[in-house]
């Protein structure tokens, strides 16, 4: 193939022609850059437009419209602008990078991994590849890695309020609070006007009890951004806390005030006004708790209409179903004999662990596992929703002194195993559900319950599992007598019927004791759930109650020494 010939030279015209339109197309450049930062990005396209149509193949043009459209969220034209600068500037980092951010925004987060790591590859040394890599991991719950990459871009970007403040949130979901604290403290250090770090030292300091310190950040957060709904709703829940009942009550109408479909502040509301016994207005937003994602609360999808106590029943067949934990099943399942009541055909659906223990309750006409086929029916309800569609209050709550009973079979069987007593009995449970979102604060480690553990009682653990801890600890003592996999909850309801009294956190085995009318001491966290409202020595759910509460955050140690001395008054030693 012959070569071509050379160009001819440019001529001084024309040299000076294209610096021209070279610094020509740098002020377009310019002038978009400046309208983008003043908010005005349509102005800003319309510059960069300007440039391509003068030069299709300009790269820092098409990087840059891409940005203009990423922050207008048009991200797939985004992406199809960073496509072209790549191609005209192969191994760029910031396309890489800034592709990684619209990929992320269109619900894309491994392809969006990709590209941070290959902007990290191009460039070890750029800080924001490392900090959109860690904040990508973080929402992945990758919490581990997330915190390599951000503390790489600490080691280069020190000085980023927004890398301390992200770093922070990964060490909160760590558990390492005091370290999330000090980061959080930094970035409102770099930055006193960043209302995201104060809402954020808030939650943590919340977490560690520190309630008054956690309330002050909350109000720095809404002083910077009064429509901050979220810290709103935080700045509720320690007010509940520290037992400032009106003002939380305030506090979470005002959220729902900025923003009226606000679920967690409808839901907080309810459960403020339930636990001051206001029921009347608490269980209709009480109904919100299947928009929160963070309560175990499942919406169920049935073709019937839900029965909230308006429709009569007569002649139809209602389906009632478990929801949320199991002792939330053994609390409100006392609604069934009220719901046949009504006329009609009641269907029990519960978690399969409750089959055999409440195959004998009374308004029920057919009981069935969850995930068993449904036969035919005409409405359905939870049973959290039952006390809303029989308009409880505090004074109507349906509370007979029991309405469970143990297999009489079973009962009789463990009362000879045990053989005759020769001391009182008192029945132990001290931990509960490890994935509930407050175990941390309701369950008591056994090293600490087993101060309660007085020779002169026969003791017996109801616990079915342990944590490993906790599993070792009692292994060591011939003081107290766990039966591990025998305990179901058939069994554990048996058993419970020889225990002279039970003591409990509060646990499914709480709620089961109180429904079959055994004396049950409830132990209390210092913000206990709505159930048990405020100050009471005893329950309206369950007569045979009596419960202890935390006088501060945390004092488990106060109360096991109210418990020790109200044992020996129960039960004087001989």
């Amino acid at each position: 193939m012959p070569m071509k010939p050379p160009a001819p030279p440019q001529s001084r015209k024309q040299r000076r022609a294209q610096g021209k339109d070279t610094a020509n197309l740098q002020t377009l450049m310019e002038r978009a850059a400046a309208l983008q930062g003043r908010g005005d990005a349509a102005g800003a396209l319309g510059c960069i437009d300007q440039v391509l149509a003068a030069r299709p193949g300009h790269a820092p043009a098409h990087f840059e419209r891409a940005n203009i459209l990423s922050a207008l969220g048009r991200h797939d034209e985004a992406l199809a602008g960073y496509d072209r600068a790549e191609q005209l500037r192969p191994g760029y980092p910031p396309v890489a990078n800034n592709r990684g951010g619209a990929l992320e925004a269109l619900g894309r987060p491994e392809e969006a991994l990709i590209c941070y790591d290959r902007a990290v590859a191009l460039a070890p040394d750029f800080a924001p590849a490392h900090f959109n890599r860690g904040t990508l991991l973080r929402n992945l719950g990758r919490f581990d890695e997330a915190l390599e990459s951000f503390d790489r871009a600490m080691a280069l970007a020190p000085e980023v309020a927004a890398l301390h403040h992200n770093r922070a949130t990964v060490l909160e979901e760590l558990g390492r609070l005091d370290d999330a604290l000090a980061g959080y403290d930094r970035a409102i250090a770099l930055q006193p006007d960043y209302p995201d770090a104060h809402y954020n030292r808030g939650n943590a300091l919340r977490s560690l009890a520190r309630l008054e310190a956690a309330l002050a950040s909350f109000d720095r957060a809404i002083q910077l951004a009064p429509d901050y709904a979220e810290a709103q709703n935080n700045r509720g829940n320690v007010l509940k806390d520290l037992g400032r009942l009106d003002e939380a009550v305030a506090s979470f109408e005002r959220i729902i005030a900025i923003r009226p479909e606000h679920h967690s502040g409808h839901y907080n509301l309810a459960l403020c006004r339930l636990y001051m016994g206001d029921y009347s207005r608490g269980l209709p937003d009480y109904e919100w708790r299947w928009e929160d994602p963070q309560l175990s609360a499942e919406r169920r999808a049935f073709d019937v209409p839900l029965w909230l106590g308006a429709e009569p029943l007569s002649g139809k067949t209602i389906l009632l179903h478990g929801e949320q934990g199991l002792g939330d099943i053994l609390q409100f399942c006392r609604y069934a004999p009220m719901v046949k009541g009504l006329g009609g055909r009641v269907i029990l659906e519960v978690r399969e662990p409750l089959v055999d223990l409440l195959t004998a309750l009374e308004g029920v006409d057919l009981l069935l596992a969850r995930g068993a086929a449904l036969p035919e029916f005409d409405f359905h309800c939870p049973l959290m929703s039952l006390p809303l569609a029989f308009a409880t209050t505090v004074e109507t709550i349906p509370a007979p002194v029991r309405y469970l009973q143990a297999d009489p079979a079973r009962a009789t069987a463990w009362r000879a195993r045990l053989g005759p007593a020769a001391k009182p009995r008192v029945g132990l449970a001290w931990s509960g559900n490890p994935n509930h979102p407050r175990d941390r604060e309701r369950s008591i480690a056994f090293a600490d319950i087993a101060t309660l553990l007085s020779p002169d009682i026969e003791w017996f653990s109801l616990h079915r599992d342990l944590p490993e801890m906790d599993a070792q600890g009692l292994h060591t003592r011939t003081d107290i007598r766990h039966f591990g996999a025998e305990m179901t909850f058939a069994e554990t309801a048996a058993l419970a019927e020889a225990m002279d009294l039970i003591i409990s956190v509060d646990t499914a085995i709480a709620h089961l004791a109180g429904a079959l009318g055994r004396p049950v001491w409830i132990l209390l966290p210092h913000r206990p759930d709505w159930r048990w409202m405020t100050e009471r020595a005893g329950s309206p759910w369950y007569p045979s109650a009596r419960l202890f509460r935390q006088d501060a955050p945390g004092d488990w140690a106060g109360v096991l020494a109210r418990a020790a001395r109200a044992l020996q008054a129960e039960f004087p030693s001989s």
